[in-house]
């Protein structure tokens, strides 16, 4: 399985008299550690592909121009923290800046010079003060501890120091916090019981052991933590044992204290190498991932008020399973790149609304470019008030240390939602002036002396209408007009205010209505969710039960191999014992024969007394003898 959790390789453009341009220093320790399988077959690297095929088909950006050329490289002996020195060269990668980039919706690769990082993926990413660190990752089956460090053309200089090394490790989670970086989980080659968190200071460039408080959970990798106000929420993930994880925990930041969440509803099914995201600082989503059989496209939302899972419906285009993938989130869109389905890379890169929830294809790349990889990084930057997408690294039958870079026309709708905002406002205002001419109620009264009057409620200037006398003729002939006039004002605003309330009525009406609607098919949504993953948990469980057979049968064919090789060893050792007996009779027989021989020579040598008797004379064959 090829993963990487969804976190950023962030680069910002703050220097516009250089063009924006991107300095990146590198420290790389040497790596070691021995890489774990990931997920089923797809753990090992497949054959690589041949290089022409594995050319990215993006337009370049042409290079910088730089007078003077790469700086020199200097050694630099610093403090290591067992009270050694190391020596070190910093080494900078420039990249042309973003603000050159004008197309929209389409992957770039920018023309960069310099020493690049090591390839790797399943690495994690963090930007602490407009500087991207980048630690750990795999690289043929090895584990990587060295520490990447981005950093602008104007701060470049004042890095010099190095990281203190830490444990080798991949299918970790970084996480900005406090102007620091937390290293959460992953897989080391020192196997350990529950997660470990450590902490990486910018500022004195060391690693430290954090120590957490309450139930910490079983160590994994391949898990999501996402940072949700002031707590870490983590979930799923692969133990050291290669067991699939769904379980929910939550980190507070400020007392450093493990919360094991029992949440209610369906979760999603046990996986890793799965997307998260938080909307509106209250609900998590949790798309894609695999198990060891299959790789998953299905959206879990979980609400951290009433800590409940749910699936809501999707809308627009189907995304396919993937696992692996990177996420980042732009106001209300959450952007979906790369991942895989254990056969070929995932091409299309996914946008979804996480307030309507409807998905879309931002773009779809073609081949077997770094995007449509697995265990890749993804960041946000931002440059002269446009947003732009930079992915590093990956595994698409090659490890990957490239950079691509992509400029959504999907906009942030945070500037929508305070204009949204303060135009409600401004309605509200507007209206108490609006129920103030509905409050106007004129009526009409007749004295006896045959004056009209005309008397309007509340907020109708008084001079402007008077007791009109009936001797005057100019007068009277406008009191009709103004008493038919303040009629039909007063029935228009009575006929308003009537539809404002049948429609009010109709609208709450409407709203309970689609509520109950709502609710009825949330219900029957879940019901046919629980049977879908019942179905998938079984599927799952009966395709574990084929392979555990098949691996059962494979032996039983082996074990009646073997008796039936002993058998035949046992029947030739009885065989090889019934020759040892004859040939033993054997033995005896001619050794019985030789003796009744000699014994017979022996008696026709002597001849016997009648011989002696009869003078008969010794054999002469026995006498040459």
């Amino acid at each position: 399985m090829l993963g990487e959790a969804a976190h950023g390789l962030c680069v910002r453009s703050a220097h516009p008299s250089r063009d924006a341009c991107e300095v990146v220093r590198l420290v790389q320790p040497r790596a070691t550690g021995t890489m774990r399988a990931a997920r089923g077959v797809a753990s090992r690297p497949p054959a690589g592909q041949p290089p022409s095929s594995l050319k990215p088909k993006f337009e370049p950006v042409h290079k910088p121009n730089i007078p003077n050329g790469n700086p020199s490289l200097e050694p630099k002996i610093i403090p290591a923290d067992n009270g050694t020195t190391i020596k070190t060269q910093d080494k900078d990668i420039i990249m042309e800046g973003l603000g050159v980039i004008g197309v929209y919706d389409k992957w770039i690769a920018p023309s960069i010079s310099g020493h690049r990082p090591r390839p790797r993926y399943q690495h994690g990413a963090a930007v602490v003060q407009d500087k991207m660190y980048i630690f750990g990752g795999n690289h043929n089956g090895h584990y990587l501890s060295d520490l990447q460090i981005d950093v602008t053309v104007s701060t470049a200089s004042s890095e010099s120091s190095m990281p203190t090394k830490n444990a080798p490790c991949a299918g970790h989670s970084l996480i900005s916090w406090d102007n620091k970086i937390l290293s959460i989980a992953g897989h080391t080659k020192d196997l350990s019981e529950t997660v470990a968190v450590k902490e990486f200071d910018p500022h004195t460039c060391k690693w430290s052991n954090v120590k957490t408080y309450g139930k910490a959970p079983i160590s994994r990798g391949g898990q999501s933590v996402t940072l949700v106000g002031t707590t870490l929420v983590m979930f799923g993930g692969e133990d050291a044992k290669r067991s699939l994880l769904n379980d929910l925990h939550i980190l507070d930041l400020e007392t450093m204290t493990w919360d094991d969440v029992d949440a209610i509803g369906t979760p999603p099914s046990p996986r890793s190498d799965h997307a998260a995201a938080c909307h509106a600082e209250r609900y998590l989503l949790i798309f894609g991932g695999g198990s060891h059989a299959t790789c998953f496209n299905d959206l879990h939302v979980l609400d951290l008020q009433t800590m409940e899972w749910s699936r809501p419906k999707q809308q627009g285009v189907t995304p396919g399973p993937r696992a692996g993938h990177a996420g980042i989130t732009v106001g209300e869109n959450w952007f979906i790149v790369g991942g895989g389905d254990n056969k070929h890379g995932a091409s299309e890169t996914l946008v979804l609304n996480m307030s309507t929830l409807v998905w879309s294809v931002v773009v779809t790349v073609q081949g077997r470019v770094p995007v449509a990889s697995e265990g890749l990084s993804l960041a946000l930057a931002t440059c002269n008030g446009d947003d732009y997408l930079v992915s590093f690294g990956g595994y698409n039958g090659r490890y990957s240390n490239e950079v691509y870079v992509l400029k959504p026309s999907h906009k942030s709708d945070v500037q929508s939602k305070v204009i949204e905002r303060s135009l409600s406002d401004s309605m509200a205002a507007l209206v108490p002036s609006t129920n103030v001419i509905r409050e106007v109620e004129p009526q009409l009264e007749t004295a006896p002396d045959g004056k009209v009057r005309e008397i309007l409620m509340d907020n109708v200037d008084s001079e402007s209408l008077e007791v009109f006398d009936s001797q005057n003729c100019e007068i009277l002939e406008l009191a009709p007009l103004w008493q038919k006039f303040v009629l039909n004002v007063s029935k228009n605003v009575r006929t308003e205010v009537i539809g404002d309330h049948a429609l009010v009525s109709l609208k709450a009406e409407k709203e309970e209505l689609e509520a109950t609607l709502n609710k009825e098919q949330l219900l029957s949504l879940q019901l046919r969710q629980e049977l879908a993953e019942a179905e998938t948990r079984n599927t799952e469980t009966m395709k574990e039960l084929q392979s555990v057979r098949s691996q059962l049968a494979a032996e039983q064919s082996r074990c009646f191999k073997l008796e039936v090789d002993l058998a035949e060893l046992r029947q030739k050792l009885q065989n090889m014992e019934t020759l040892q007996k004859e040939v033993e009779l054997l033995q005896r027989q001619k050794a019985a024969s030789e003796q009744a021989a000699l014994a017979a020579k022996q008696r026709q040598s002597s001849g016997g007394v009648w011989g002696w008797l009869a003078g008969t004379p010794p054999d002469k064959n026995f006498g040459s003898l």
